[in-house]
């Protein structure tokens, strides 16, 4: 089995628009939750999102481009720039051959749905563009990510709600772990910040009208989010001969379903993924330091989270830190797991802790540090990150420092 390492990071989220300042934001605690800017918010119950500000689509995409262009696959293709420039990969003959891109998303082209819904339900027009099916469609950011930098192997798309990313980055782990690809870029992206977006996700009365709190006995439930994560997955091997510089190792993963409930978390699913990942890995319980939790700040996630996590862990649970970034961020949905790796990363490199924001009160059912409003400095030999999804589909990854 091959070494599998991160040479490259790249993202867009509400905190930031790369990496560093990503990890500038996270460091400080900074919220990037507030009121939302999009048609028709009025009409919502729910006014607050982890919205992307500061972009303009018109400044990094020309007309042809933004025609064939959803918001999620512009997001994409700007963290795909970042994580494959800072890993100096060019994909060309053998490399191109050989290498792929699996990402993830949960509902793809849903602005580009909403938009035409809208036109044609609302404004009663009787034609849409040519291009609608292209712009929607779930593998569109993957098709466009392999177009664009000449990656010609195994690529597609996982669409598993929230487990999306975890899910897709650990197939393209095992693709390079098994020696079928050198290279994968994999990630996630979603962007379900549109009137019709929000509306279906109020429904589900599991939004919060005004913060992220996970863990914290005052939470009132989720945000969402919006933005991207890409990651450059290498064979150790491939990034040494070449000298690249090495963000992290990838070591393990994990994935089970509850087969339970279609919305209600299982403590039993959460748990078989999260073992699961030590036993793939081949990580001691001792040598996990930091956890990036799902805790999407719901009553019932965080609770059963907590309980997988201390049932899994023990007595050693006590020392771990566990913290949500989505009190940050917001709940990217099909990328959340994406940007979230990124917290990991920060952990095993820099030695720095995210923190959970928004943070007022303990939980006795959430009895574990999860690194109170603060960012803190840490070492830490390895660590995990959850990503727990609506169908019960659960998808674990384990990294250590390099």
């Amino acid at each position: 089995m091959k070494r599998v390492v991160i040479t490259g990071a790249g993202t867009i989220n509400a905190l930031g628009h790369d990496v560093p300042s990503t990890f500038e934001a996270m460091r400080e605690g900074r919220c990037g939750i507030g009121p939302l800017d999009i048609r028709d918010v009025d009409r919502l119950g729910i006014k607050i999102g982890g919205q992307v500000h500061g972009y303009e689509p018109e400044e990094r995409f020309n007309r042809q481009q933004i025609a064939l262009y959803d918001r999620y696959t512009q997001f994409t293709l700007i963290a795909a720039e970042e994580a494959i420039q800072q890993s100096g990969i060019r994909f060309e003959g053998e490399l191109a051959a050989t290498s792929g891109v699996i990402l993830g998303t949960s509902g793809g082209g849903l602005t580009t749905q909403d938009e035409n819904y809208r036109a044609v339900y609302e404004e009663g027009k009787n034609r849409v563009h040519p291009f609608v099916v292209p712009k929607l469609m779930n593998n569109a950011a993957c098709s466009h990510v392999s177009m664009q930098y000449n990656i010609k192997g195994p690529s597609f798309t996982v669409a598993s709600a929230c487990a999306s990313s975890n899910h897709a980055m650990a197939q393209a782990f095992s693709f390079v772990r098994s020696g079928m690809a050198p290279v994968m870029v994999t990630g996630g992206s979603e962007s379900m910040l549109c009137f019709g977006g929000i509306k279906a996700w109020e429904g589900l009365r599991v939004m919060s009208k005004d913060a992220c709190r996970p863990f914290s006995a005052t939470r009132n439930g989720m945000v969402q989010g919006e933005g991207a994560g890409i990651f450059v997955f290498e064979e150790f091997e491939h990034a040494k001969a070449r000298g690249a510089e090495i963000l992290a190792e990838v070591v393990g993963y994990a994935m089970s379903s509850d087969a339970a409930d279609i919305v209600m978390p299982s403590k039993q699913g959460a748990a078989r993924a999260i073992s699961g990942a030590l036993k793939n890995s081949g990580l001691n319980k001792s040598d996990v330091g930091y956890i990036n939790a799902h805790g999407t700040g719901t009553a019932a996630n965080d609770k059963t989270e907590s309980a997988a996590v201390a049932d899994v862990f023990g007595t050693h649970a006590d020392k771990l830190m566990m913290s949500s970034t989505k009190s940050m961020h917001g709940h990217l949905i099909g990328g959340t797991g994406a940007v979230e790796l990124l917290a990991c990363i920060m952990a095993l490199k820099d030695g720095i802790i995210a923190p959970t924001i928004g943070y007022e009160e303990p939980d006795p059912e959430c009895a574990l540090d999860v690194v109170p409003n603060v960012a803190r400095e840490a070492k830490v030999k390895a660590a995990l990150s959850n990503a727990f999804a609506f169908g019960g589909l659960n998808a674990v990854l384990a990294l250590q420092k390099f």
